[in-house]
């Protein structure tokens, strides 16, 4: 090869380098998300109103907020059936807790602790998933499908099976509230996104999570505390499904055990691994898993607004994992 030959591939190499290919397999969430954003202002009625904006942000913030949990459950090769039961365990408390004589005597300690215990309790599900799974070594799926099918039993004997509905503006505020003309629960959302994102990318326990995930003998042997950080991602998705059952209480002003959380699981798990998660661990998109959410958010909020049956929507939902299962496996080849 001639010299003005090497400077010439050097010189490509070189744009190369500054100017990175797009890749569609690797930005394939957000290219999704433009086409379904585009053919809703094209074809949606309505779609560009503030109060869509707003019912959008409210549907997703909860299901990003769960998503998130999911993927540092699914980044250690495990998953999470009781997200959507830990969310009517928290809604069903929360009520209890404000509306108790203590509540009703002192209505700012009722406000607190109608927050702390209810995520608190949510938590304490998380730990006994992860114990299930890293003490006495059952399979994830099975292990969280106990709290799956009693969970939701619980929050429905705490209630009578009854709906239970409330006037508190001050509790009601954080499924309605807004902060620069936006819905709190949004601002949430990416809160939590931000600091998960932070917590996994720079610190050490983020490290070892995604170490365990992607070979947890070889995580053990580097020194790493497998059983502690898989428990942890077992609590914090148990927090996170809590928080998330609160806010889906407060937009109602009611909380329906029976309802709350429905499926949510299968939302979750959607919007992982669309956002990039890989079920077999090693990998935590927080951001990804946001991005995911709106995904599955605004597939729902399409069909229904265009006359589709909500059966559909679930059938779309399942439409995408299987693209995402396959985009994935795609990229490893």
């Amino acid at each position: 090869m001639s010299d003005s030959n090497v400077a010439a591939a050097s010189k490509q190499t070189a744009r190369e380098l500054m100017i990175p290919k797009f890749s569609f397999r690797k930005h394939g969430g957000l290219i999704a998300l433009l086409v379904i954003l585009a053919f809703n202002i094209a074809v949606t009625p309505n779609f560009l109103q503030m109060q869509t904006l707003f019912v959008n942000i409210s549907q997703v913030a909860t299901i990003a907020i769960v998503a998130v949990g999911m993927s540092l459950v699914i980044a250690t090769g495990g998953i999470d059936l009781s997200v959507g039961a830990v969310m009517a365990v928290a809604g069903a408390l929360a009520p209890i807790i404000f509306q108790s004589s203590l509540g009703v005597e002192y209505p700012v300690a009722g406000l607190v602790l109608s927050v702390l215990v209810p995520v608190l309790v949510a938590a304490l599900c998380g730990l006994f998933n992860g114990t299930l799974v890293c003490v006495l070594k059952v399979q994830p799926i099975i292990a969280t499908l106990i709290l799956f099918i009693s969970g939701r039993g619980i929050a429905m004997v705490m209630t009578n099976g009854q709906l239970q509905t409330f006037n508190m503006p001050s509790f009601s505020l954080l499924g309605t509230g807004k902060i620069l003309g936006f819905p709190f629960q949004g601002w949430l959302a990416l809160g939590i996104a931000a600091v998960v994102a932070w917590i996994v990318g720079k610190t050490l326990f983020g490290r070892y999570l995604l170490a365990i995930g992607g070979n947890e003998k070889s995580a053990h042997l580097a020194g790493a505390p497998v059983r502690k950080v898989k428990i942890a991602a077992y609590v914090i998705c148990g927090s996170l499904s809590g928080i998330a059952g609160l806010i889906v209480v407060a937009i109602n002003s009611a909380s329906d055990a029976a309802r709350i959380g429905n499926l949510m699981e299968l939302d979750a798990i959607a919007a992982a691994v669309v956002g990039g998660a890989v079920l077999s661990g090693g990998r935590a998109p927080i951001f990804g898993a946001v991005l995911g959410a709106m995904i599955i958010q605004l597939v729902k909020y399409t069909l229904l607004a265009n006359g589709v049956a909500d059966e559909v929507a679930l059938i779309a939902k399942s439409m995408i994992i299987v693209a995402a299962v396959y985009i994935q496996q795609s990229r490893k080849e």
